[in-house]
């Protein structure tokens, strides 16, 4: 090693090699950095760009309701309680089946069975009784969809004719939200074209590729619409259909445009 660095010392060929491979190492390096910072820049936006926005709104009527409800049942055991919700159950369906709601729209979310203690009164002194089991409730909730919205109210009436007494909505949406989005997209998109080549005119320039682009969606179904929650009450002549507006609201997309300018 000694033999090495003193060769290196006094060699004055060696060394100027050397410090001439440095150089160029150092010149390297410093144009992988300066590339860097211009690819940076480059895949951020161009020097000479323009960002518009655009906004899309479509009008759309819902076209299915969702409607919850519920069966209750108590017994002293878990047949009778199961064979009394059961046969509530049944009328409800048969509700449905008759406003039109097909059972490929019918699911159940839910099934319980859950005994029902007596109450138990402790004594000031000594230990508490055993509380005992004075029934068995057995409840049963079912989600239906209806894709006529004409017949929700035919729907809750017959419900209702059927003995259920909690129920839950109708919740009017749009079934199929997608082909909206996508409407409303293209407007948008229209929107800040129009925009960013009016923008373009007044500079006395052309518009070039798209280098950004940003979306977004209101999300859900921002609408007014009626939603009712309710407890049915009805008596022995039946009840009438309830009348539910339905509305209509606006599925609204906005976006950013970034163009490169010619």
């Amino acid at each position: 090693m000694n033999d090495f660095w003193t060769e290196f010392g006094s060699n004055r060929q060696i060394r100027v090699v050397a410090t001439v491979a440095l150089g160029l190492l150092a010149v390297f390096l410093l144009a992988l950095t300066v590339k860097a910072f211009m690819d940076l820049d480059e895949n951020e936006y161009p020097s000479t760009s323009i960002s518009v926005e655009g906004t899309g709104t479509v009008t759309a009527t819902p076209d299915i309701a969702s409607i919850s409800f519920s069966v209750m049942e108590e017994a002293a055991t878990v047949a009778a309680a199961q064979d009394a919700a059961t046969a509530r159950t049944d009328r409800a369906l048969a509700a449905l089946d008759a406003a039109g709601v097909e059972r490929k729209d019918v699911t159940t979310s839910s099934y319980s069975i859950y005994p029902q203690y007596n109450n138990v009164i402790c004594p000031n002194v000594g230990p508490c009784a055993a509380p005992t089991i004075r029934a068995y409730q057995v409840s049963q909730s079912i989600d239906a969809k209806v894709r006529d919205t004409d017949k929700v109210g035919a729907v809750l009436q017959g419900l209702g004719d059927a003995g259920v007494q909690n129920v839950s909505g109708p919740n009017f949406t749009i079934d199929d939200p997608e082909n909206l989005k996508a409407e409303a997209r293209t407007k948008a998109v229209a929107d800040a074209k129009a925009k960013a080549q009016a923008l373009a005119d007044e500079l006395g320039v052309r518009l070039g590729k798209v280098v950004g682009f940003w979306e977004n969606t209101e999300p859900g179904y921002p609408m007014p619409y009626e939603r009712a929650e309710m407890s049915m009450a009805y008596d022995a002549a039946g009840m009438k259909a309830p009348s539910l507006p339905v509305g209509e609201g606006e599925y609204v997309v906005r976006v950013s445009v970034t163009f490169e300018l010619k």
